[in-house]
C-alpha cells in the first residue's frame, strides 16, 4: 500500500499558472457541476438568494459554473495564491459575471466573516494539497448556515507507484511537462475513500458520504449542517 507524500499546499508558479490557464480540464470540471447538481436534487432547495463558496478555486474553473448555473446566488471563490485569483478574476469580467474572489487560507477563512452562513460548500482537487486535510472539514463545518449541503471532489491516492504511473500514461499521454508532474505529485498526495470517512466521523460529520468515482476520484457530498 503506498502511502501518502505530501505536496506543495500552494500552486503559484508562472509555469504553473500558465499551464493550468490553457489546459483543457472541462470533462472534470463537468463531472463536478453534475455531482453538484445530483446533491441539489436529492437535497432540499437551496434558499433564495443562497450564499455558495468554492473552497481552493484557483483559476475559477467551478466558481464560474456556479454563476451561470445560480445566477441569483452570492457566489465567493477562495484561494491562497494570488496569481491564480488574477486569472480568475479576469475570466469572471471577460464573461461579465458577479463574483468574490478573496485570497485567504483556510485558517483565515476560520478568522473571517463568513462563518456560519454559506448553503453550499464546495472544492474540487483541493484536499489532497492540504499539509492538515481535516481543516477543510473544520472549514466547512464552520462556514455552513442550517441546511448546507457539501460538495468535495479530489483524486484519491494509488495502491502503488506502478498503479500511479499507469494512471498518469492513461490520462496525460502527452500534456506538458509541469501538469504531468502535477498530476502524479497529487496523485500520491491525495487520500483513500476509507481514510477520509474515518477523519469526517472523528469529526462528527457523520451526513457526508464517501463514493470512489472512475479510476482515480473520490466524491465527498451531503449534509454539513442539518
Amino acid at each position: 500500500m503506498m502511502q501518502r507524500r505530501l505536496e506543495p499546499e500552494l500552486m503559484n508558479g508562472d509555469a504553473q499558472v500558465q499551464a493550468y490557464a490553457a489546459a483543457d480540464f472541462s470533462a472534470g470540471d463537468q463531472a463536478t457541476l453534475e455531482a453538484i447538481q445530483q446533491l441539489l436534487f436529492t437535497t432540499s432547495p437551496l434558499p433564495a438568494d443562497p450564499l455558495l463558496v468554492d473552497l481552493g478555486c484557483g483559476p475559477g474553473n467551478i466558481t464560474l459554473r456556479l454563476a451561470e448555473l445560480f445566477p441569483r446566488a452570492r457566489i465567493i471563490g477562495i484561494d491562497g495564491a494570488e496569481s491564480m485569483l488574477a486569472l480568475a478574476r479576469g475570466r469572471a469580467q471577460q464573461q461579465q459575471l458577479e463574483i468574490s474572489f478573496l485570497c485567504q487560507t483556510l485558517q483565515e477563512v476560520l478568522e473571517g466573516p463568513l462563518l456560519g452562513q454559506a448553503d453550499l460548500i464546495v472544492s474540487n482537487s483541493l484536499l489532497h494539497h492540504l499539509h492538515q486535510p481535516d481543516l477543510l472539514w473544520t472549514v466547512s463545518r464552520a462556514l455552513a448556515a442550517p441546511g448546507c449541503r457539501a460538495l468535495h471532489r479530489d483524486l484519491r491516492r494509488p495502491a502503488s507507484d506502478a498503479e500511479l504511473e499507469q494512471l498518469r500514461l492513461k490520462h496525460l499521454p502527452s500534456a506538458p511537462e509541469v501538469l504531468q508532474h502535477d498530476f502524479a505529485a497529487s496523485l500520491a498526495a491525495a487520500f483513500e475513500p476509507h481514510e477520509v470517512t474515518a477523519e469526517l466521523h472523528r469529526l462528527g460529520l457523520n451526513q457526508l458520504r464517501v463514493s470512489a468515482e472512475d479510476d482515480r476520484y473520490l466524491v465527498v457530498s451531503g449534509l454539513v449542517k442539518s
